[in-house]
């Protein structure tokens, strides 16, 4: 569930979503300090717990398709406790049984409602790979092990908890939710589905982060208001038989559902009008005629303050998986994020293939610096801590603020980006804040090493004329590697990823090896690359093996394009069309030129020798083929290799991975 909104005037019901709405009851768990975890409780998860704490039924239960870990990384904790601090009594159902309806009647009969996540992934994503096989792990589950929710988890809990308590609210959030709240173009099915909103027959959908907004429907719901009277919030999506709710505000009208599921320029059309409403300051209602109503998703919620944000992650956690899980191997996911802190959300970086400006936004919100010092110190008297903080970060580590002062005013620009093609000139890039940040962390007490696991923008990096943050992010935030992004070098497919051009990276690597060479450490870019995105055809894959080939870089593994929901890259590979301008775009679909594109990408593989030649005759480039300066493969198959040759500053000292099932992974890395 989410977060950021509009803020114009508009008619809808009055209520404090930032205040208390009432005392907590006589047994509720109360907020203690974030200094005090050993106080904190897990929120209930069975009746022992509903009994011990004094209550007959809580007033929300939260079913979600992940574990229960009680950190603020999982959406399911940090709506949960939330809702506690503002008074609610929450129980949490996760990854309950589908298959038996009793497990949905464990906490019984919800008094104001039941909220629905899938988890922190889109549940088809988490069950399926990009090949459509089925994933044979799931770090979100206890031991990894896969199974636990079914696929299209939101649309199968809510027929579930409707068979379970008839009459009781049901209201969606979570990824999975916020990604298809209109109609969207659906990988597995290779369809384009309705909203999730009326596939799972829910009362509501809440979208992007969410925690105004259900603050908000729940007081509503806690002052007896019905759910169907329920429909102006910002940040939510309805479906409403007319339009006579919205009176005179201005809607954008959307290609009715019909026409988008069997046009695929309607669907083009559609995403457009779409793409410039995802700002809280200037987005507006948008309206999908479906069926003989409509789905009508409000404008987005207004985005956190720093205050807001250090309350949501300070809350009472006990920032670990639910006991009950310890005999089963605990959940892989927790120990991911156990000792790392979140200092941002929201993104400008406008990635074609990245769901961010649809649910989080473009609008940077980070949290203050004695809210995360605050955090730290907790994290360095937790058992198992050793002295490491894993990451310092959020959507891209080095986005701390506001791309520019027009964002706070007027909201993010509607028909540009701020890194793409060129970097705006309203641009205002400095790591000052984020480098002051990391030099308070490094010196408290008990911190040996402070890591950047999160994801850097480097164009931005290269931007700012104060070297410092580069030169500190070597000197004492990487061990040994630092994973970048540079995705390709074709300027056509760059230029659809939102990417920055070749040349950038080029640049980047070579300050990054000039300062690891001045500072004398051996450390090494790991880069990856993603394979048959929108844009990408056999000859802009070989211009990538070529490039590979010169440079010496070694990908170890290699990303098939995933068309997940809510992505500008994913409407180019139903439509074939940049909604952009609605110009023609190449699109490789066919298992096989796939497999080809990602065998030319680790090309030095003699396991892909077969592809690697197909693709190059296939795309008349037999010039690569022989023994010859420059050549790619040999004419006939090489034995395999033996150890491969160390490149400092630009590959990695390993021998030749196994792709991406290697169950080699660095100690610690940056991934940008």
């Amino acid at each position: 569930m989410a977060e950021t909104g509009g803020q114009r005037p508009r008619k809808r019901h009055r209520s404090s979503g930032s205040a208390r709405v009432r005392e907590a009851r006589p047994g509720q768990a109360h907020a203690v300090s974030p200094s005090a975890p050993a106080a904190v409780e897990p929120l209930p998860v069975g009746p022992e717990d509903l009994t011990r704490r004094g209550w007959d039924v809580p007033d929300f239960v939260l079913i979600s398709g992940d574990a229960y870990v009680d950190h603020p990384s999982f959406g399911t904790a940090l709506i949960g406790r939330l809702l506690e601090r503002r008074g609610f009594r929450v129980g949490i159902l996760a990854q309950p049984d589908w298959r038996n309806e009793e497990s949905f009647r464990r906490l019984g009969r919800p008094r104001l409602a039941f909220l629905i996540t899938a988890g922190n992934l889109d549940s088809m994503v988490s069950n399926h790979s990009v090949s459509r096989r089925r994933r044979k792990r799931d770090d979100y589950a206890p031991g990894g092990q896969p199974g636990g929710r079914p696929d299209r988890a939101t649309i199968v809990y809510s027929a579930c908890a409707r068979r379970a308590y008839r009459g009781v609210p049901v209201i969606l959030g979570g990824l999975e939710a916020s990604l298809r709240r209109l109609a969207h173009y659906d990988y597995w099915s290779d369809t384009v589905r309705r909203s999730i909103l009326l596939d799972a027959k829910a009362d509501l959908l809440v979208y992007g982060m969410g925690e105004l907004a259900i603050c908000e429907i729940a007081a509503l719901l806690a002052r007896g208001v019905p759910i169907g009277e329920i429909s102006r919030v910002p940040g939510t999506v309805v479906r409403r038989a007319s339009l006579e709710h919205l009176g005179d505000e201005r809607y954008v009208m959307l290609p009715p559902f019909e026409q988008v599921r069997e046009d695929r320029r309607a669907f083009a059309e559609s995403f457009r009008l779409q793409l410039p409403e995802t700002d809280p300051v200037s987005g507006r209602t948008l309206v999908e005629p479906t069926g003989d109503g409509y789905v009508i998703q409000n404008p987005p919620s207004r985005p956190l303050t720093a205050a807001e944000l250090d309350e949501v992650y300070e809350l009472p956690y006990t920032r670990s998986a639910h006991p009950t899980y310890d005999s089963q191997g605990g959940i892989p996911a927790a120990e991911e994020v156990r000792f790392s802190l979140t200092s941002s959300r929201g993104c400008f970086g406008g990635c074609s293939f990245c769901s961010l400006s649809f649910h989080q936004g473009r609008i940077v919100q980070a949290r203050s610096h004695e809210s995360l010092l605050r955090e730290a110190r907790l994290l360095t008297g937790l058992p198992g801590f050793k002295g490491y903080l894993h990451d310092v970060g959020g959507p891209t580590a080095n986005f701390r603020r506001p791309a520019c002062r027009r964002q706070l005013e007027r909201g993010a620009c509607r028909d540009r980006q701020c890194l793409t093609p060129r970097l705006c000139d309203n641009l205002e890039v400095s790591h000052r804040d984020y480098l002051f940040l990391l030099r308070k962390l490094r010196g408290l007490p008990g911190v040996k090493k402070v890591f950047i696991r999160s994801g850097i923008r480097f164009d931005y990096l290269l931007a700012d004329p104060d070297g410092s943050f580069f030169t500190e992010l070597c000197e004492h935030h990487i061990s040994g590697q630092l994973k970048v992004a540079p995705e390709h070098v074709s300027p056509r497919v760059l230029s659809l990823m939102g990417k920055p051009g070749r040349e950038v990276f080029e640049r980047f690597s070579g300050t990054y090896r000039k300062i690891n060479r001045r500072l004398g450490k051996p450390q090494y870019l790991v880069p990856y690359f993603v394979s048959s995105h929108p844009g990408s055809d056999l000859r802009a894959a070989v211009e990538l093996a070529e490039y590979l080939r010169d440079t010496g870089f070694v990908p170890e593994q290699v990303q098939d394009f995933y068309p997940t929901p809510g992505t500008l890259s994913t409407c180019m590979y139903w439509t074939g069309l940049d909604p952009r301008t609605m110009e023609p775009v190449y699109v490789p679909r066919g298992d096989r030129e796939k497999a080809m594109q990602r065998a030319l990408i680790q090309f030095r593989d003699p396991a892909n020798y077969r592809l690697v030649r197909d693709a190059l005759l296939e795309a008349g480039r037999e010039d690569l083929i022989g023994r010859g300066k420059g050549c790619l493969i040999p004419t006939t198959p090489c034995p395999p290799e033996g150890p491969r040759r160390r490149i400092p500053g630009v590959g990695i000292p390993a021998r030749r991975s196994s792709g991406p099932g290697s169950k080699r992974q660095p100690p610690q890395e940056t991934k940008t």
